[in-house]
């Protein structure tokens, strides 16, 4: 057992020194950020590699919600104007209200007053119509439920001023977010180590393991209604020293 300590220990500096990138991912049921190992395309879905049984189990940091904003004034720059003054209108009101504007399909970006610009707008079939999607996200504080985060981003959406032809309207169910899920890596080598060294022991003092995927990125998997599992795709086989 003092050699598998040894190795356990190697193992959790070696993990613990990999480079963290502080970004905010989005969280599904169904799906991780693009470029992860062991991911594939299918219909422009992201399939996951199955989740670890050793996983990290934590509340998520924000209840993420898809938002349109919408506008059919028939002049295309008087329809710009008019959505644009909306958009702005959301940013200047969701301090107040407790909510951050963001953009992003996997990786999420602030929205604000330098680059909502930016937000690409599309048609829905029609010459005087135009459209785009945003997100309206809530800080989950301790004991906070799905339901009340809704509500808020609800209540905020509705309370948005909207100029002139614009509209305002949640889409679809909520997801969750995690900031920066890599500075969770020490935590879950720990986990993976002490499940190992009991194993291990359980076959004799003259047993060890060897480890891989620990070089491996942070993945993560919706785990409830606002918890998230975070895990390595690492394994362990257990062998004689």
């Amino acid at each position: 057992m003092r050699n598998l300590s040894k190795a356990l220990v190697a193992l959790v500096l070696t993990a613990n020194a990999a480079p963290a990138f502080a970004q905010e991912v989005i969280v599904t049921t169904s799906r991780r950020a693009p470029g992860n190992f062991g991911t594939y395309a299918v219909d422009l879905a992201v399939i996951p590699t199955q989740r670890s049984v050793i996983s990290l189990k934590r509340s998520a940091d924000y209840v993420v919600q898809t938002v349109w904003l919408a506008g059919d004034t028939r002049e295309a720059a008087k329809r710009t104007e008019e959505l644009e003054a909306t958009l702005r209108n959301a940013i200047d009101g969701a301090g107040k209200a407790g909510v951050e504007i963001a953009l992003g399909d996997y990786v999420v970006q602030p929205l604000t007053l330098t680059n909502y610009k930016s937000l690409s707008y599309i048609g829905d079939g029609r010459p005087d119509t135009s459209r785009a999607t945003f997100l309206v996200k809530v800080r989950l504080t301790p004991g906070m439920s799905l339901a009340a985060a809704k509500a808020q981003i609800a209540k905020f959406v509705e309370s948005v001023a909207k100029t002139g032809r614009t509209t305002l309207a949640v889409s679809g169910e909520p997801t969750l977010s995690v900031v920066n899920p890599d500075q969770y890596r020490g935590a879950i080598v720990d986990l993976i180590a002490a499940d190992a060294t009991v194993q291990a022991a359980k076959f004799g003092a003259t047993y060890g393991v060897d480890v891989s995927g620990l070089d491996r990125p942070v993945e993560w998997a919706r785990a409830g209604a606002t918890e998230v599992f975070l895990f390595l795709p690492a394994t362990y086989v257990v062998r004689r020293n």
